[in-house]
This record gives C-alpha cells, structure tokens and sequence, in this order.
C-alpha cells in the first residue's frame, strides 16, 4: 500500500478495508463510551476527593467544554497534519488521559486527565466520519455511516450500564485504568495500518477565526449545561450564553469571508444538507430526553439501582447495536426518506407512551417500550446525516461531517438543559397544585385528612397527635412523588412534539443520489459552483 488510501471503486474494494474500520470503530467507541461512563460513578468521586457535587460535576462540564470547542477546527487539523498523525495524537491523548485519570488520588489530577481525554475525542468524531466518506463512495455510503453508528449511537446508550456495574462490583479507576491497553492496541494498529486520505498542507492558522470559535463554542455550551440547573434567567447562564452566542455570530462571518475558512459556512447553501441538519438536531433532543428522564423517574422516585437502571437501556443499546448495519444498508436501497418517516413516527408514538408514566408502570412495560423506541432510532441518525453529507461535493465533507458533529453536541446540551428546565418547572407546578388542594378549610379534605389518621393510628400503633405528624409527612411524600412523576410525563409531552416536528420535516427528505445520477459530471460541477459564490479576500 502507498502512503495514501487508496479510494475503492465499488463495493468489493471495501473488504480491503475491514481491518481499518474495526480499529477506526473501536478507538471512536472508546472515547464516545468515556462521555457517559462518569456520570453513574460522580457520587463515589464525590466521596473519594472529598468535593462538592458542583466541583466534581467539572469532569463532566470540563470534558464537554474542550470536546464541543475543538470539533468546529477538525477541518483545519485534517487539512493541516492529514488523518494518520491526527488520529495517532487524538488516540494517544485519550490514552493518556485515561492513565492519568485511572492513577488519580486528587480531584486536580483527576480532572487534567478528563481534559487531556477531551482533546483526543474532540476530533476523533468528524476524523472518523471523514474517512468513512472518503472510503464508501455515495451509492453504498450508507452502510458505512451504518458502521460509524455502531459506535456513535451504542457506546453512549451501553455506558450507564457498563459504569453501573463496574461501580457496584469493582473500584470507580476500573473505568479509565481498563481502557488504557485498549487505547495502545489501537494506536499501535493504527500506526501500522491508517494511511492518509490526502497530504498535509501547509494552511495558514487564522488566529481570529480559532479564537472565536474555541471561546464561542465553549461559553455557549458552558451556558446551556447550566441552565437546567440554575434556570434560563440567571446572570451567569445569560452573560455566557450571550457573549458565546455573538462569539460564534463573529466566527460565521469571518468563515464567509475569507478565501479558506476554517470551517466552511457554505455547506448549508446545499438544500438536504440543511434540512438533515435540522432534523438531527430535533432527532438528539428527543433520543436525550429519554436518556435524562428514564434514570431519575427509576432511580429518585421508583428506587431502582443504577445498575438496575443501566440495564434498562441495555437492551435498547443491543438493538441499535444490530440495527445500525442494517439501516445502513436500507439507505443504500431505498434512500433516507422512507426511513426517516418510518424511524420517526415509531420515536413519536413510543415518546408519546412514556408520558403516561404512574407509579406502578411495570419495568418490563419500560424496557420494551425503551426498545421499541431505540428500535425507530436506528433508522434515524445515521440515514438522515448520509442524505445530507451525500449532498456535498468531496472538497467540503470535512466541513460537512465537523458542523453535523458540532450541532450534535449543541443539541444535546441544549436537550438536557430544555428537559431539566420543564421537568423542574412542571414539577414544581405540580406540587403547588397538590398543597392547594389540600386546603384546611375544606371540610371534605379535612374529613379524608381524619380519617388517614386514624388509619396511620391504627397500623403504626402510634397516638392520635403522633400519628397525624407522620401523617402530614406521608402525604406530603406522595406529593413530592406524584409531582415529579407528573412533570416527567409533561417533558415527555414536550419531547413527542419536538420528534412530531422531526416527523414533519422527514417528509421533505429527498434521496440526492438521484439527483447527482440525472445530471452529467461537467453539469455537476458547474451547479456545484453556482452554489459556492467566490469568497473575498480579508486580511
């Protein structure tokens, strides 16, 4: 093999490539699964470094920061360095990382290791992505985004369960220590057998543009993981989520005029790019919703374990794990639209089921429930993001496969931040209407009220005066209760219009390789030119 990937023909000369993509996989697995690992083990760290909640909740605001900041500049680093010393460093910095996390006896070591592992998985999304279009010509990409959804879509769904269990069995540094060898198999197979797509090249770093979007990205993202939990309104949340907003707003028209943008701005002139785009972020709010809500409504109301919890999403992961092959290969066949429709009105009817939630919903009913509806996701995310990216001329799929990563991560901190805002706000809804009925002046509350008393009486063997104290704190349990229960099913309400919305724009999906297939190859680029107004020259 020469010092550069050879592009395949047809569907025979990507066998060539297995070897590759299993290494490609298992390193993005890797620093996917390292994003949802943490949260299951932060009470034992906690405890361990003797930190408050807040100070330890940075190993995973820290990782989200650095991560989210670097994906807009991959088109820059591949251009730059090529994908093989790229890759190479990306590996090797989470793998450090990792070291060092898993060796860790204080919370400042600790957290350089999480911020050195963000540097690696930052990249190594859209590197990935960026190899598997260049390797999977259009007419058969689908069954490599199908690939790259095995890890994308299953490592976050499998990592509750993973931490859940190695928390409950083994020692929390098991998590980081365990993924060391992994990460020096894959560097070293990496090194032997990852060959660049193209040479790098000497490209001029334009400062402003770095400076914007590392800054933009990171105030942004930082805004919208607290707003959940300090609310929309407060100082802090609306200074950054301003200023990381007019940030970005400067970066975007510095990219559209300068001759080589650090992450081209133009891609969404391409219609079905767009609206891909559109449809993914409306698609990773509502799969985040399930995500976030399932674990509380089982572990804070209903008293499962997380261990217990993570199983629950367990089969839903597998499922995802063999459908996205699959789904795949669909896209390739009948094209996106007919899968788009059919994934998003399976996610709309099973959110749609989730918001009629009680206290007695059997676990069995939420663990098929939960399949069923990763079931229709795994017709979603890959096929709607391969109908966009198919829509770009090569020269652009760098930018293409950065943007869709960076809108990834945005929608999710957006995701989480929305669904905590309304479970909160309903939650606390519910609960001044439940202390408003129990209204003292009511002769027929007080009556029910009596009468519960005695009850309490009765079963405790406790005097009347005790019994009505332990009484007030029943009720007002049941309150709590049923008002967290209740603003789960209104978030719930919230993510079946938002996937409803999704269902609605899948129907405008068309399958571009068509398109590409009735123009000729000079006509094409002639379009592709029209699309792509000639930048100006900024110094």
């Amino acid at each position: 093999m020469t010092d550069e990937l050879q592009q395949p023909q047809d569907a025979h000369g990507i066998k060539r490539y297995i070897p590759l993509l299993v290494i490609l996989m298992v390193g993005l697995f890797l620093a996917i699964l390292n994003q949802t690992l943490l949260n299951v083990a932060i009470p034992h760290l906690i405890t361990e470094f003797g930190v408050s909640a807040n100070t330890a909740q940075w190993l995973l605001t820290g990782y989200m920061l650095v991560n989210g900041a670097l994906i807009p500049l991959s088109p820059f680093l591949i251009e730059r360095f090529a994908v093989r010393r790229l890759f190479l460093f990306a590996m090797f910095c989470f793998t450090l990382g990792s070291l060092i996390c898993g060796i860790a006896t204080g919370f400042p070591v600790m957290l350089i290791g999480r911020l050195i592992q963000a540097v690696g998985g930052g990249v190594l999304a859209p590197l990935v992505m960026t190899i598997i279009l260049f390797i999977f010509p259009p007419e058969i990409r689908g069954r490599g985004m199908g690939i790259f959804g095995l890890a994308m879509m299953f490592a976050p769904a499998v990592g509750p369960t993973l931490s859940g269990w190695v928390v409950q069995n083994y020692d929390w540094h098991l998590l980081f220590t365990g993924m060391v060898p992994l990460g020096a198999i894959v560097l070293i197979f990496a090194f032997f057998s990852l060959k660049d797509i193209q040479p790098a090249k000497k490209v001029k770093v334009d400062a402003p543009s770095v400076v914007t979007s590392l800054a933009g990205m990171a105030l942004l993202l930082y805004g919208f993981s607290e707003a959940g939990n300090d609310g929309w309104d407060d100082a802090v949340v609306l200074s950054t989520m301003i200023a990381g907003a007019v940030l970005l707003a400067i970066f975007v028209i510095r990219q559209l005029r300068i001759e080589k943008p650090l992450l081209d701005m133009r891609i969404f002139k391409y219609s079905i790019f767009s609206l891909s785009s559109v449809i993914n972020v409306v698609l990773t709010i509502s799969l985040f919703s399930g995500m976030f809500l399932l674990p509380i409504y089982l572990q804070t109301i209903r008293g499962y374990s997380p261990l217990d919890s993570g199983l629950l999403l367990l089969p839903g992961a597998l499922i995802m794990l063999v459908m996205s092959p699959v789904s795949g290969t669909l896209f390739d066949k009948v094209g996106p639209r007919p899968l788009a429709i059919f994934g998003m009105a399976i996610t709309t009817a099973t959110t749609y089921y989730f918001t009629k939630l009680t206290m007695d919903t059997t676990y069995t009913f939420i663990v098929v429930l939960y399949m069923f509806r990763m079931f229709g996701m795994s017709f979603l995310m890959m096929p709607i993001m391969t109908a966009g990216l198919n829509q770009l001329p090569k020269h652009l799929s760098s930018h293409g496969t950065s943007m869709s990563n960076t809108l990834r991560q945005v929608s999710g901190s957006i995701g989480i931040s929305l669904i905590t805002t309304i479970f909160t706000n309903r939650t606390t809804f519910h609960v001044n209407e439940m202390e408003g009925a129990m209204n003292t002046a009511d002769p027929f509350f007080m009556a029910s009220f009596h009468e519960f008393v005695q009850k309490v009486a009765t079963t405790l063997h406790l005097p009347v005066s005790q019994a009505q104290s332990q009484a007030v704190q029943i009720l007002a349990g049941k309150a709590s209760q049923q008002s967290s229960i209740a603003g789960i099913n209104d978030a719930f309400i919230w993510a079946t219009v938002i996937s409803a919305i999704g269902l609605v724009l899948s129907l405008f999906l068309r399958d571009v390789r068509k398109d590409k297939a009735n123009v000729s190859a000079p006509e094409q680029k002639k379009e592709e030119v029209l699309l792509l107004p000639a930048p100006k020259n900024v110094s």
